[in-house]
């Protein structure tokens, strides 16, 4: 009887002691935490479709309109003048650049002068005596004849008979050999074609100056150019003449400049057309680098976004019922930065700014400087 009573009160005390654990288990549960949503503030814009200017942007290096590179299709040596040959140094139209030494050469042509002078006086008798109404106009080209200066151009033969006794004296041919070595004597000294500036001088004075030998570069820095690559979807839009918004790479100074000229044909290899554009200030140099935005047409009914606010597939993201959802958009134009949309209704509310982490119906109120100071409380 006694081993049943104690097995009773140790099946009680097994019960009780469960009956305990439970409870205290119980006790120390706690209800889970219901996740609070969270509304994420963002910056918003409503959409007012107007026409936005479609700007090509473009860059390159200035190149002088005009320049000249100096080369020497005759030999000898650089005679010192009073005006250098050094880069930087401005020469006005017509002014020596570069005076070779050509006595020699000057010898060879006054002799050449002399005996076509001694060929015509040596006719001079018989013209007077076979042909007397032809001795006097060439009499007078004899008086005329200067050997210092250029070589006058032969009297009109009137008649087969003059050009035949003329030109079986050899007189025509003696002439044009003439014409021929003051041609070659002229080349001896380099005037300029046009008021610039030396940009490059590659030899001095005193130095021996070969045939071919390039001597330099000379520039109008009155008006430049500068070459631009655009795309061939473009090439319709660009028109001659019109008007080009430059800046250096600073964003220090502002040029206007023109649209002078288009390429007829395509880089096969870029499928680009290049267009030059002229541009003319004082401030300006060869060699410098500017940006240039062409004005190529203007797109209406649209608007201009942060191209971080297009998503994958030409989609936005606008805000409906303080929610975001996603929009098909037709992108018509993309720039560095910027991105051109159309058919977008006006009124629309969409990002400002990209949100981190954003998606189709995302929690979002919009920014206002009340909820911000709330938000820093």
């Amino acid at each position: 009887m006694r081993k049943i009573l104690l097995s009773i009160i140790g099946i009680l005390l097994i019960v009780f002691s469960i009956f305990l654990a439970n409870q205290l288990i119980d006790s120390k549960s706690k209800p889970k935490p219901v996740k609070e949503k969270i509304i994420k503030t963002v910056f918003i814009d409503t959409v007012t479709n107007s026409t936005v200017p479609i700007l090509i942007p473009a860059h390159g290096s200035l190149v002088a309109k005009r320049r000249l590179e100096l080369y020497s299709e005759v030999q000898g040596i650089f005679k010192p003048r009073t005006i250098l040959f050094k880069p930087g140094q401005e020469f006005n139209k017509g002014q020596v650049l570069i005076d070779i030494d050509a006595s020699e050469y000057y010898a060879s042509v006054q002799s050449a002068k002399s005996n076509l002078y001694n060929d015509i006086a040596a006719i001079m008798p018989d013209l007077r005596f076979d042909y007397p109404k032809m001795y006097q106009k060439w009499q007078n080209y004899l008086v005329n004849f200067d050997l210092e200066k250029s070589t006058p151009s032969l009297p009109e033969m009137t008649n087969e008979k003059e050009n035949y006794f003329i030109t079986g004296r050899g007189i025509v041919s003696s002439y044009y050999n003439v014409k021929n070595l003051e041609q070659r004597l002229s080349k001896y000294r380099i005037l300029a074609p046009f008021k610039g500036v030396l940009t490059e001088a590659l030899v001095t004075e005193g130095s021996l100056i070969r045939s071919g030998q390039k001597l330099g570069e000379f520039i109008d820095p009155s008006s430049y150019e500068m070459e631009v690559a655009l795309s061939t979807s473009y090439a319709t839009l660009l028109k001659v003449g019109e008007e080009v918004k430059l800046n250096n790479l600073e964003h220090t100074e502002t040029f206007i400049g023109k649209v002078s000229r288009v390429n007829g044909s395509v880089d096969p290899s870029t499928q680009t057309i290049t267009a030059f554009i002229e541009v003319k200030n004082d401030t300006l140099k060869e060699g410098m680098y500017l940006e240039a935005s062409l004005n190529a047409k203007e797109e209406e009914n649209a608007i201009e976004i942060d191209r971080s606010l297009m998503l994958d597939g030409n989609q936005i993201f606008v805000v409906e019922n303080n929610a975001l959802n996603v929009m098909d958009v037709k992108a018509v134009f993309y720039s560095e930065t910027t991105v051109v949309l159309k058919d977008i209704p006006n009124g629309t509310v969409i990002l400002g700014k990209p949100v981190p982490g954003a998606y189709a119906g995302m929690l979002v109120k919009p920014f206002s400087s009340e909820s911000n100071n709330t938000d820093n409380l």
